[in-house]
């Protein structure tokens, strides 16, 4: 009976928890309702300062930015001036820009200001509503950043919002590709940085390999704004930040390999069908596709080899045994290979453009000139188009997208939508989200799917929808997933003689104008991932007359107040004003004054055709970029309406749940052509988009618990060259580790307390090549004291100390420290470079480990930890052996000369081509260059132009000293 109660508790308590949960909103709302109540007494108190700063001149108003800064200074905190810098901003974008923040854009930069996530639909502006944040958080003079998801979209906000900025007396500057370090480091020290966010990522990887701290263009981490925040954070973090140089392997092997899975592929073709296996009900894999030689999972992107598949690749490739040791690196090639023809698609995952493989944006359809795929992948796409192998690089810095934005001291983002996400935003981030309300109702119809059998049922259904759209003026924009699709879809268009426009990859540089296009009467746009393009439809096209009025010279009241009430649309009050201009001018304003009413006319239209329509031609695996897709339609209360086309063929029904779909079909008997609408459907689509995006979930929370190690190193490393960089004494340290070099050398050497059993021969040896001191030791010299290793360390400790002190009082205090800080930085970065080489090596194969019932992740972490002791180690060791052997036999340049400008790139050439090949910069280099290899390095194959000019510092000429360069006896070597 006990028990029988206690089940039924188990089963009555999930039940009264869903309903409690349901009690609690009904009496206090949702939780982003609760935070939305905790918000609204402050938009009273900023509305109660309007009429106070309206009164203010323009020279006051911007006057009040230095009261915030002194109040700030005296105590006060951001939240303190809250409402009256809120409300400072909303005055300087009304006279600056003609608009005025909504009270849901007030809310939504409040929300940005508490390090949240502001969730506001699209078209609701959320551009003008970042300013208040910005603004609020620059007056503590640290610097906020902007983060965008491109360049195009990095300036123009930047100068669109730049008027208000500087009404206010804040300075702002923007991080394009193409600029030098000096421009950058001046736009870092701008209030407002607008700028990407793999040029923030790439600038600070780079601030870690400069070699003069005046080449750092980054200031600290404080504030961030991340635009379209679940593309960026979410979307984007599955690939981290790399910047790499080439290797000197040979690209021949790509071909060969190449040539060897073309033949297994065709033999494909000819090989028998597989044996079936049996799955229990609800276990099939619809995602699985079995072959004889090979198994294709689409949904993990791999290809595993058949033992058919092995033997045949065997013979092929003439060797006997794929999976011996010595072809670790083999299996890579092939396994990259074999993912090049199998997974990736021409036109979905990359374009061949201008002779190269162009990777496309699985997210935003946009292709990314410059970006590679890595660890081969790349190069085995160019060996399958049979384009120009270009060498494969090496890593050099990397950091992932998680890592890099939590050094933020504060983090907040903004996009229209973040709530599907939610989870995961808090668990990586810790960022929470509060959905804003819209200004104006949301009054856009989104339309229930239509599921055909077959996609040429969808396609002609869909061609049939655009056409009735077109001849009722209503556009169309068709939403589709990959290049393909848009470019099938436009044949089958062009062949029903239906008008219309394509944005894609490959036409990406007419993006511009199509999306202005995009909203005119009957025009019909079908667009690759539209969802991040982060520019608005208008209905009836971009108004150009916006764009005529911004050119025109106001030389009046007359003309300034006509020029203010177009741009606020009220267009009778400007044509009542358009009677006080005279003169030659008038013309002009009476021309624009026209195109403003065709504009007007078109808009009208559009509205009463319905608005724009948004018609999805299949389910993207993320339900965030279906919901994008839809909030293109019906911004700020216009109407609108979308609908979705699905097929059982389509790639996401296929793999979840497309075959008991169709065989529902088939029961209910019906025919070819007739579309199923259907609440089943939309909810077994729903479950599939979940279930993938727990599986992308999944990519990126193991690719952070793998960076984490890396993580953990990085800002070790990081740490130790900052000091090196920033300070002037490094002597306390040098000695230091110079006392662990002596310790590890004589526990090696001497292990235990009988003098007898000591190598001091290798000892000796060790003293006098690396540490040059003119003494050596015997067993008689120890044999009388109890603790014979303690005497030992000491001898040899204040001998070293002794000996280095003297050296270095030879040349004086700067050049020695010069010299400490070049070597120190040159041996760190050496060091870490091949750090990064050996952890790529044990991640890529780290997963045999599974093999042994051995968790992956365990055991790259223990490995990691070992790799990087050795590291540690080996750099403090190569900095004593490096310091204590150099002979500093002259200056090069005066001390005096120290303000004299100067580029580093000269200086630095022979130095350079020795990096980018990847070899180590020993102290037998003629000098210890002041400049980072520069232009050799790329993100993802990016080139990152890096020209600086700083101030030289004093340089010397440094040797090895003519020391023997052999670490040991042969006696050592036995051990």
């Amino acid at each position: 009976m006990q028990e029988k109660r206690l089940l039924s508790q188990l089963v009555f308590c999930p039940m009264l928890s869903v309903m409690f949960q349901y009690l609690l909103r009904l009496i206090f709302g949702s939780k982003h309702e609760r935070d939305i109540n905790t918000i609204l007494p402050l938009i009273q108190e900023i509305s109660a300062f309007e009429s106070k700063v309206q009164d203010l001149s323009n020279e006051e108003l911007s006057q009040q930015t230095d009261r915030f800064k002194k109040e700030l200074s005296e105590g006060k905190s951001l939240d303190d001036i809250l409402p009256e810098a809120f409300s400072t901003v909303r005055e300087a974008a009304w006279r600056a820009l003609g608009m005025r923040h909504f009270d849901v854009q007030m809310i939504g930069g409040m929300v940005l200001h508490q390090g949240k996530i502001a969730e506001m639909k699209t078209g609701e502006g959320k551009t003008l509503t970042a300013t208040t944040a910005v603004y609020l958080n620059s007056l503590l003079s640290k610097g906020v950043h902007l983060v965008t998801v491109n360049d195009y979209l990095a300036a123009r906000d930047a100068a669109w919002m730049k008027p208000v900025y500087d009404l206010l007396g804040i300075s702002v500057g923007v991080i394009q590709h193409d600029m030098s370090s000096l421009q950058r480091r001046e736009a870092y020290r701008r209030d407002v940085t607008y700028g990407t966010n793999s040029e923030f990522g790439f600038d600070y990887l780079r601030d870690n390999m400069v070699t003069e701290k005046e080449q750092k263009v980054q200031r600290d981490f404080f504030f961030a704004i991340v635009d379209e925040v679940d593309s960026i954070l979410i979307d984007e973090a599955r690939t981290p930040l790399i910047i790499s140089g080439p290797t000197e392997e040979n690209t021949e092997q790509y071909r060969n390999i190449d040539i060897a899975i073309r033949r297994l592929v065709e033999e494909e073709e000819k090989a028998p069908d597989p044996e079936p296996l049996e799955f229990l009900p609800g276990k099939e894999e619809p995602h699985l596709i079995r072959k004889y030689y090979y198994d294709i999972d689409e949904k993990a992107h791999s290809v595993f080899l058949t033992e058919q598949g092995i033997n045949l690749l065997e013979e092929i490739l003439g060797i006997e045994n794929l999976f011996a040791p010595n072809h670790s690196e083999l299996i890579a090639h092939c396994n990259q290979a074999l993912k090049s023809h199998l997974i990736y698609k021409d036109g979905i995952d990359y374009v061949v453009q201008d002779g190269q493989v162009v990777i496309v944006d699985e997210h935003t359809g946009r292709t990314m000139p410059g970006r590679r795929y890595s660890d081969g992948l790349h190069q085995a796409l160019e060996a399958k188009e049979r384009l120009e192998v270009k060498q494969e690089s090496q890593t050099l810095a990397s950091i992932t997208y998680q890592n890099f934005f939590r050094m933020y001291e504060k983090l907040s983002g903004m996009t229209g939508t973040a709530d599907t996400e939610a989870e995961e935003f808090k668990k990586i981030y810790q960022l929470d989200i509060v959905v804003i309300p819209t200004n104006v109702p949301v009054i856009r119809k989104d339309y229930p799917d239509r599921v055909y059998r077959t996609q040429k049922e969808k396609y002609d259904s869909i061609v049939q929808e655009i056409q009735d759209c077109s001849k009722r003026g209503q556009p169309v924009l068709v939403g589709t997933i990959a290049v393909e699709t848009s470019e099938h879809l436009a044949q089958l268009l062009k062949k029903a003689k239906v008008s219309h426009s394509v944005l894609n990859a490959r036409q990406h540089d007419r993006e511009a104008q199509i999306i202005a296009d995009a909203g005119k009467a009957g025009s019909v746009t079908v667009a690759t991932n539209m969802a991040g393009r982060g520019t608005d439809i208008v209905l009836g096209g971009t108004p150009q007359y916006l764009a005529e009025i911004d050119n025109l010279v106001a030389n009046s009241p007359s003309t300034e107040k006509f020029k203010d009430l177009l741009l606020k649309k009220k267009f009778s009050e400007a044509q009542d004003i358009l009677q006080d201009i005279e003169g030659k001018i008038k013309q002009k304003y009476v021309d624009i004054y026209d195109r403003s009413q065709i504009w007007l006319n078109e808009h009208k239209i559009v509205k009463e055709a319905g608005g724009l329509h948004i018609l999805g031609t299949e389910r993207h695996e993320s339900r965030r970029i279906d919901n994008q897709l839809r909030g293109r339609s019906g911004r700020q209360g216009d109407e609108g309406s979308s609908r979705f086309y699905l097929s059982l063929e389509d790639h996401l029904m296929r793999l979840f749940g497309g075959e008991k779909i169709k065989n529902l079909m088939g029961r209910l008997g019906m025919d070819e052509g007739q579309e199923l609408e259907a609440g089943m459907v939309n909810r077994a689509i729903a479950r599939a988009q979940k279930r993938v995006e727990s599986h992308n979930f999944d990519i990126r929370k193991h690719l952070l618990e793998y960076d984490e190690v890396m993580n953990r190193q990085r800002e070790f490393v990081y740490k130790e060259r900052d000091f090196f960089l920033n300070g002037e004494n490094f002597r306390p340290k040098i000695m230091s580790w110079t006392d662990e070099v002596i310790e590890m050398k004589i526990l090696h050497f001497c292990e235990g307390n009988d003098t007898l059993q000591w190598d001091l021969h290798s000892l000796n040896e060790w003293l006098t090549s690396v540490l040059t001191l003119s003494r050596s030791f015997s067993p008689e010299d120890l044999r009388q004291s109890k603790n014979p290793q303690l005497l030992l360390f000491e001898s040899i400790q204040q001998e070293a100390q002794k000996q280095y002190h003297s050296k270095m009082e030879e040349v004086g205090e700067s050049a020695s420290t010069y010299v400490e800080k070049r070597i120190a930085l040159d041996v760190i970065d050496s060091r870490w470079k091949e750090n990064l080489h050996q952890i790529d090596i044990l991640r890529e194969g780290v997963w045999a480990s599974g093999y042994a019932e051995r968790s992956p992740l365990v055991e790259f972490k223990l490995e990691g930890f070992r790799l990087f002791d050795n590291t540690v180690s080996l750099i403090k060791e190569q900095i004593v052996d490096h310091l204590f052997r150099a002979k500093i036999e002259a200056r090069l340049q005066s001390e005096d000369t120290e303000d004299e400008e100067y580029s580093f790139e000269e200086e630095a050439s022979e130095y350079t081509m020795k990096r980018s090949k990847g070899s180590t910069v020993s102290s037998e280099n003629t000098a210890f260059f002041s400049s980072n290899p520069q232009g050799v390095f790329s993100n993802k194959g990016i080139a990152n132009e890096r020209n600086p000019t700083e101030k030289k510092a004093p340089s010397y000429a440094v040797s090895g000293g003519g020391a023997s360069r052999r670490r040991a006896s042969r006696r050592r070597k036995k051990h």
